[in-house]
């Protein structure tokens, strides 16, 4: 980043280099189309201060469940060796309107919040709304996760929150986040969804360009992203950045459970199941 100037536009660091705005102009175009779309964001400040465990709009109430019980599941099993009066720094990857960097910081956490996307519906700007219930608003800044403009080994944790699948390149995406993480801290990977076999997922991958062609016109294909993870993914990754991942799975609730079952029966591909990957820095 050595040379290039960042601003501050209404709390956000513009962190994206202007090449890196010009490559995901159209993706952002697109997915914040197809997000306001899809009734993501609210009207007023309760949607956003609710979040992740109510779902006011009532478009999304089933995926913000999921999300309530990775966030809980993190907090009580993954981040609760960190003391977060002595630091407890966590970086927020992929951080959308920011709640989860909202809920951390309310639980005395440190939170950083990183995203493409800065619209006041479904981007960082959204996260003004929390400032009703912080002493101080968290840092936010608009980044490319394979680019991060911190210093090593600036954070105790980073998680990437529901936004590893849409990396260009796992391998240099997760490097950053290693690389910004102290000695001994901790990358967890959250709701990427994982499919045992490649074939489920290219499935799934053809499944929803079909959809959101039919829906929205556009395929949502502007990125050549990971989509999703499976256990050769993980393996080669792994390889690569001398990683061990420690494998969580918290409880999403009987019906969830019982997919890849119903599936079976009804002659369908396997459905994505979601669990939490966490690895330490050595």
């Amino acid at each position: 980043m050595c040379g290039f100037a960042m601003a501050v536009e209404h709390g956000v660091l513009q962190a994206l280099t202007p090449e890196s705005r010009a490559h995901f102009a159209r993706f952002v175009r697109d997915y914040e189309r197809i997000r306001a779309c899809e009734g993501r964001g609210g009207n007023d400040a309760g949607f956003y201060l609710d979040l992740p465990y109510r779902d006011a709009s009532g478009r999304n109430t089933g995926q913000w469940r999921m999300r309530a019980r990775s966030y809980d599941y993190l907090v009580r099993h993954l981040l609760a060796g960190l003391e977060p009066r002595h630091g407890g720094r966590i970086l927020d990857l992929g951080a959308g309107n920011g709640w989860m960097s909202y809920r951390l910081a309310l639980a005395g956490f440190r939170p950083c919040a990183v995203d493409l996307l800065g619209n006041a519906s479904d981007g960082l700007g959204a996260a003004r709304h929390y400032r009703a219930r912080l002493p101080g608003l968290f840092p936010r800044v608009q980044a490319e996760l394979a680019r991060l403009p911190f210093a090593d080994g600036q954070f105790d944790a980073a998680v990437f929150n529901a936004s590893f699948h849409y990396a260009e390149d796992a391998e240099a995406t997760l490097g950053e986040a290693l690389r910004c993480v102290r000695a001994g801290g901790l990358v967890v990977i959250s709701d990427t969804p994982w499919y045992a076999r490649e074939e489920s997922g290219r499935r799934m991958v053809a499944e929803r360009q079909a959809s959101f062609r039919q829906r929205y016109g556009s395929a949502g294909d502007t990125l050549a992203s990971l989509d999703y993870l499976t256990d050769a993914r993980l393996q080669r990754l792994a390889d690569a950045l001398s990683l061990r991942w420690d494998v969580h799975r918290p409880w999403y609730g009987l019906r969830w459970a019982a997919r890849p079952l119903v599936a079976r029966l009804r002659g369908r591909r396997e459905p994505s199941r979601f669990r939490l990957y966490a690895a330490r820095k050595g």
